[in-house]
Parts: structure tokens; C-alpha cells; sequence
């Protein structure tokens, strides 16, 4: 057995042993995705009272568990890794297992694991204008299934990249490998459906959302969805628009599951700080009766807070990510999350360096030892300027102080 391949089992091991003890121990696949039509008679003054916190006096139910990753790009550099590789001798299938080789065991314990798929899986298309355009070839989407992915969030700012042909190329293509989707379709209306997916009799509910303020915003109103055009679901720039939106899409959708989880992408590229909006847009989700909020984009990953018993992970940052070959922050974390009901949703953050150039390129793999412990205090760090930290966090806070982003 060579070096690298030892080093890509003995990682994945690892991660196995990283798992929390909560976590199934072996998750069974659900091939029935439902995304239900809106009532005919929603009364929206229904759930305007803001919900209150889980009653602990309840006797805990049933169990629902989720690993989540954050932006996860099967193109660019990862695609010519990919070809490189091949080309030296590598075999597919086990190039198509290697990139998630470093987390999977660890995820693996999860009943479903989620990502946010930011590239089109397309070999056709127009080319929009635009600052970077991602796209992979549709074969690529075998990583998300060798990584036992079974969600994907496509709300974000390159799934159109490639136009109209280049959403829906990404569907059909997660369609045909049994990987549900949600957050970008045919037109608005598409995209802004929920993805509702069944476990251990449990409904979980997705929204997913792609929306920047204009001092953040670098891309032109073309990205979006619209009555007419493919696209992520979002509104350009109208924070006001936007919110009236979000608020009507998860008033609609709390009723009709146990757990409902909005997916947004947002923020500014490039650095760690939480912006007033999001984290009023996250408690107002959490109000109106979302059990825990999720966030991407600014490819580093920010702070996590606990806001009414429910947790918000503002950024994800990288994961299986083919932006970039060597990036001045490799820190990373995957997120484990247990909903339950009569009970608060837990968390727990899995640090992870996200890529190791060129000896585990785009090979995201959980930390240890000391760096683990590094890892978790500098997301702690990160956290300092948001209100309730996780609790996994608040061992790590003991002098810290808030710095400029660096």
C-alpha cells in the first residue's frame, strides 16, 4: 500500500472515531423526496407569535441527525486535479472516493448529510458575465455519491453560471444520481419550494437562499431565479423584498414538518464578520419556528451562535472546494446536528483542515490533537461578537479578545 493511500484510510478512520456518540451508527438511505404545494388556505397571521423555547419538561421523542459541509466545488482546479490524477495512473473509482475519503466515516454516522454545491454540473451552457464561473463535468456528481452525500443546497451565486441549459443540467444530473436538491430551479417559484426528506418518521424541511446587501454585492442581477429564468432563489440586493419573501416561504413550511432548516448564502466573501442583517434574518427564522439556520459563502468559516435553543452556523465555509489551490485560511469545521423533538437542537463542530496542497488537495479532513484544539479556539474567537455562543465554544472564550478579521 503506498504513502498517500494509507494516509487517505488512516484519516478516514479517524474521522470515525470523531463522530459524537449521539449519531446513529449506521444511516439508512430514503429514496422518497416530497416538495408539497403551498396550502390553499395558509392563514400567514398564524405564526406570526415568535415561537417559544423548547419546553424541557417534555419527555424528549425521536431523534433526527444531520452532518453538514459548507461550499463544496467539483470544478475548476478539482476537475484538472481530478484529470491529472487520472492521467498518472490514478483509477476513477478511486479518485471519486478520494476526496471525501478524509470525512466520510465521520459523517457516514449521520441519518443525512447535506452540502452546499456551488458550481453548475454542466458541459453546456452560455457563460454569464460575471466575476468567476464554475462548472464540472455532470460525471463529477459520482464524488457527492462516493461521499454519501444526500443533499445538496444550489442557492448561491454560481449555479447559474452557465445560464439556464446550466440549471438545469445541474438538476437533471442530481436527479439521475439520487441526490436531492433545493434552493435553485427552472424559476423562482421552483426554486423557492422546500425539500422535505423522511427519517426514523421525522420530516425535515430545506429552504435555500441566495441574497447579499449591496455594499457586499459583486455580481450582476442576472444570477437569479426569476419568473422566466433558471436560477437560485433570492431577491438582488432589496433587503426588505428579501425578507418579506423568507418570512412568507418559512411560514409555509413550519407546519408542514418537524424540523424546518433554512440554508442561506450571504455575507461577504473573504472575511469572518457576521453582518447585523444575517443575524437578524437568522433569529427571525428561528422565531417564526426554525429549529437551526445554516450559512455560506464567505469561504472562511465565521462563528457559531446559539440564539433560543437553536443553533446558527453564519458561514461553513470550504469543503470539498476546487476554488482554489492554497488559501491563507484552511480552517474549516462540518457540523453535526440532532433534532429532536420536545428537546433543543444540539451541535457540535467538527474542525477540519479543508485541503492540504498537492499531498490531499481538496480532501477536507477532520483535526486532532492540538490543532483540533487550536481550531476550536479560533472559531471561538470568531464567535466573541455574537450573543449566546455554542456551548461546545464557551471553554475556549477564556481570554479571547476581538480583533480585526485577519
Amino acid at each position: 500500500m503506498n504513502r498517500r493511500r494509507f494516509l487517505g484510510r488512516a484519516s478516514a478512520a479517524f474521522a470515525a472515531l470523531t463522530a459524537p456518540r449521539w449519531l446513529h451508527a449506521a444511516a439508512l438511505r430514503d429514496s422518497m423526496v416530497s416538495i408539497p404545494a403551498p396550502p390553499a388556505s395558509f392563514d400567514s397571521l398564524r405564526y406570526q407569535v415568535p415561537r417559544t423555547p423548547a419546553d424541557t419538561t417534555t419527555v424528549a421523542g425521536p431523534a433526527l441527525t444531520l452532518a453538514v459541509g459548507g461550499d463544496t466545488t467539483l470544478a475548476y482546479n478539482l476537475q484538472d486535479h481530478f484529470d491529472a490524477q487520472l492521467a498518472a495512473g490514478r483509477s476513477r473509482d478511486e479518485l471519486v472516493a478520494y476526496y471525501f475519503a478524509g470525512v466520510r466515516a465521520g459523517m457516514a454516522a449521520a441519518d443525512l448529510r447535506l452540502v452546499n454545491l456551488e458550481c453548475a454540473l454542466t458541459e453546456r451552457g452560455k457563460k454569464v458575465k460575471k466575476n468567476f464561473n464554475f462548472r464540472g463535468r455532470p460525471e463529477l456528481v459520482d464524488i457527492l455519491r462516493a461521499g454519501g452525500v444526500d443533499a445538496v443546497s444550489c442557492a448561491n451565486n454560481h449555479a447559474r453560471d452557465y445560464g439556464d441549459r446550466g440549471v438545469k443540467d445541474t438538476i437533471e444530473t442530481l436527479d439521475k444520481a439520487g441526490i436531492a436538491h433545493f434552493g435553485s430551479g427552472k424559476n423562482l417559484e421552483a426554486a423557492r419550494k422546500p425539500l422535505i426528506l423522511e427519517r426514523n418518521g421525522l420530516k425535515i424541511g430545506f429552504l435555500g437562499y441566495y441574497f447579499q446587501i449591496a455594499e457586499d454585492m459583486i455580481e450582476p442581477d442576472e444570477v437569479y431565479a426569476t419568473k422566466h429564468h433558471a436560477g437560485p432563489a433570492g431577491v438582488y440586493e432589496d433587503l426588505d423584498a428579501f425578507r418579506a419573501m423568507l418570512e412568507a416561504d418559512v411560514q409555509e413550511l413550519v407546519p408542514q414538518v418537524d424540523f424546518a432548516v433554512p440554508f442561506f448564502h450571504w455575507g461577504k466573501e473573504g472575511v469572518t464578520e457576521v453582518r447585523p442583517y444575517q443575524i437578524d434574518l437568522a433569529h427571525r427564522c428561528i422565531d417564526l419556528g426554525c429549529r437551526a439556520v445554516l450559512g455560506s459563502h464567505p469561504h472562511r468559516f465565521h462563528g457559531v451562535e446559539l440564539y433560543r435553543d437553536a443553533p446558527i452556523v453564519y458561514s461553513l465555509g470550504n469543503f470539498v472546494y476546487g476554488g482554489i489551490k492554497e488559501p491563507k485560511d484552511l480552517l474549516s469545521a462540518y457540523v453535526n446536528l440532532r433534532f429532536t423533538k420536545g428537546a433543543p437542537t444540539a451541535c457540535e463542530l467538527v474542525p477540519v483542515q479543508f485541503t492540504r496542497w498537492p499531498d490531499a488537495a481538496f480532501q477536507p479532513a477532520a483535526l486532532a490533537g492540538a490543532e483540533r484544539e487550536d481550531a476550536l479556539r479560533e472559531i471561538a474567537r470568531r464567535s466573541l461578537a455574537l450573543a449566546v455562543p455554542l456551548p461546545q465554544l464557551q471553554p475556549y472564550l477564556a481570554g479571547q479578545q476581538l480583533v480585526p478579521d485577519r
